[in-house]
């Protein structure tokens, strides 16, 4: 079949999808109070089913007063049954695919439990809505007439007990449907290669020559290949690689720090961005429109979305509302309920709504402090683990510390740079920091993966804090005493440079 008559059939059939997405638009919260229903009645003979009376919920209020909230750590144990074969634990289908992300305060791991349903009517469905999405905004969009370039997880599929454990990214292409095979490359067997280094190589040696008009990764990811994209064809900029390309769908970390670069290298002013919200949970919310940094919530994806107010979130006066009741401009916790089973789960996210009708949103943080710039989502309670063994192991005791990333520059690998303030440092400085790595590799795989081979990251950069700098610095800024206190992790280097510049002065 002739290319220009592929691109206008898949173009039709997307665009019809539109008129489906009006609906959730035209009616939010019914939609949503229906999907929490066909939620609560599919797994009514679950064990969790059985456990709530799922049978006998009539209402939103009598659901939200029975099922309680919960974070990985209190469901854990029920996901490592369910991986080891057991079934109809919290979903009434089998559950096969875990997507294996970032570790939590117990785990070097998590283990996110993906269903038939829920790759289907979640994950692949959000795929095929954020290319209506931008059908819709971009009608002499030739998106069909080439191919688009994925970049997905550099980690293997592994099967323990007849279930399969991995990336999500990589279950996503070991499942992936024809038609997005069809005109995605690289090839699958590129995709999933395990060895980040030579798979960076394979990528762009099968695509430079292939006819890519979009791209679609993490931007830490899709930048690194990026630069060895044009030091391989030694061209200026990607427009002469591919002069088709028209637009880059990111997501996963935060774009901000990397809007200089990608402009540098993709000059044309008609390029085009567009970002999603996604997790190893679900697909949540698509950037609708063109130049826009709001994502549309989408509400018919099989997950059903309650929220408390951060104002709120951990104290004796928390709550938890449905998205009927939300406000512009606070931010809330998100919480979710889903086809793959998971219950009222906490996922650490922090959003801001900019609009209620539509239901958009811009992802405002996590619940928790974290580093998460390159796909490591590095949590506090990494951190303060890996100080706590280090300073055990070198003797050193540490009064305060703060960290920040140090953004790609160029073909310049980011790092994690570190300000400690010691009440007994370390006799080596580079044992302490070469020990606090590994041991970091330790605690989060995610860290690991992309501090292997400094594919991504540098090994940390620690500057030893003057005495007193903490204090210092509250103190200039009137925020001694109450909880005041220095965020120890941020995606921002805003505190960082202040307490880096503060650290050469006499107070």
């Amino acid at each position: 079949m002739p290319i220009p008559i592929v691109n206008s059939i898949a173009s039709w059939f997307l665009k019809k999808r539109f008129h489906q997405i009006e609906l959730f638009l035209k009616y939010p919260n019914e939609v949503q109070n229906e999907l929490l229903f066909t939620l609560i009645n599919t797994a009514e003979n679950t064990e969790i089913g059985k456990k709530y009376d799922f049978k006998s919920i009539k209402t939103y209020k009598e659901f939200a007063e029975r099922v309680p909230v919960s974070t990985y750590e209190e469901i854990q144990s029920n996901i490592e049954r369910s991986r080891q074969g057991e079934n109809n634990i919290y979903w009434p289908t089998p559950i096969k695919w875990f997507a294996k992300s970032s570790g939590t305060t117990n785990a070097k791991s998590k283990f996110i439990p993906v269903s038939s349903d829920s790759l289907e009517d979640c994950h692949y469905a959000a795929s095929k809505d954020l290319l209506c999405m931008y059908l819709n905004n971009n009608e002499d969009a030739q998106l069909f007439t080439g191919k688009s370039l994925r970049l997905g997880g550099s980690k293997e599929l592994y099967t323990e007990n007849g279930t399969v454990f991995g990336d999500l990214s990589a279950i996503l292409i070991d499942n992936m449907p024809f038609w997005a095979e069809f005109s995605s490359t690289p090839s699958n067997k590129v995709s999933l290669m395990s060895d980040w280094e030579y798979k960076m190589q394979a990528i762009v040696d099968e695509t430079i020559n292939e006819n890519v008009t979009s791209l679609a990764g993490v931007p830490s990811w899709m930048l690194v290949l990026l630069n060895n994209v044009l030091e391989t064809t030694k061209k200026t900029n990607i427009h002469e690689v591919w002069p088709n390309l028209e637009v880059y769908f990111h997501g996963g970390v935060s774009f901000k720090p990397y809007q200089e670069q990608y402009k540098a290298i993709l000059p044309n002013s008609n390029f085009k961005y567009y970002e999603i919200y996604n997790a190893s949970e679900g697909f949540f919310a698509i950037q609708d429109q063109n130049n826009s940094s709001e994502l549309l919530l989408m509400l018919d994806y099989g997950i059903f979305y309650e929220f408390i107010p951060m104002d709120t979130y951990g104290s004796k006066d928390e709550k938890v509302i449905p998205l009927s009741e939300v406000e512009i401009g606070k931010n809330y916790a998100v919480i979710i309920t889903t086809n793959a089973g998971l219950w009222r789960y906490k996922i650490g996210d922090t959003v801001r709504f900019t609009s209620i009708s539509p239901y958009r949103v811009k992802v405002s943080g996590r619940t928790k402090h974290h580093i998460n710039v390159f796909g490591e989502e590095l949590i506090i309670e990494n951190a303060e683990e890996a100080l706590k063994v280090v300073c055990k192991e070198t003797e050193a005791e540490i009064v305060d510390f703060t960290a920040a990333p140090v953004f790609m520059q160029g073909k310049e690998k980011g790092a994690h740079e570190w300000l400690i303030e010691f009440k007994k440092p370390p006799n080596d400085i580079n044992r302490f920091n070469e020990l606090f790595d590994n041991t970091l590799k330790s605690l989060n795989s995610d860290y690991e993966a992309k501090r292997q081979n400094n594919i991504t990251l540098n090994e940390p950069k620690i500057h030893i804090a003057r005495e007193k700098l903490f204090y210092d610095w509250l103190k200039q800024n009137n925020k001694l005493g109450g909880q005041h206190k220095i965020p120890r992790l941020s995606n921002s280097r805003d505190y960082l440079e202040e307490l880096l510049k503060l650290n050469t002065q006499l107070v």
